[in-house]
């Protein structure tokens, strides 16, 4: 099955969390807190760990990020939990990762399991979708 969608991002908070021991590099590493909100085939909201070593001023880094989504898809619902990654160098999206975290289902989305990937648009929309399997 696949669910398509859109999401906003409602909350973006930086957080004071730090590698520790701290280890000098040369890209900064942080962790943010956010909160999105998701339209379309895909509804709900899902609250997200966000780590990332990135360079606001090149637009270069490499982040990793787990969410906890609640809602439904395609009419199904339930929560789980998935996982993505990407790096830039700036201007483009390499080495993508995206995987639902298997035995995280509820509700109608017990026993999903699959992939999904997300993506920006030329004019900043936020789109994301999954391909999916429910046991």
């Amino acid at each position: 099955m696949k669910a398509t969608g859109t999401f906003d991002i409602t909350a973006f908070d930086p957080t004071d969390l730090q590698p520790q021991p701290p280890i000098s590099t040369g890209l900064p590493v942080g962790v943010t807190l956010m909160t999105k909100v998701y339209a379309g085939e895909i509804t709900g909201t899902s609250a997200t760990l966000f780590t990332a070593a990135f360079d606001m001023s090149s637009g270069a880094g490499t982040y990793i990020a787990m969410e906890s989504f609640e809602g439904a898809l395609n009419g199904k619902s339930g929560a789980f939990n998935f996982v993505h990654s990407a790096t830039t160098g700036g201007t483009d999206r390499t080495d993508e990762f995206f995987h639902i975290v298997p035995a995280s289902g509820t509700g109608e989305l017990t026993g999903i399991t699959g992939t999904g990937a997300l993506y920006v648009d030329a004019t900043g929309g936020h789109h994301i979708w999954f391909e999916y399997e429910l046991a």
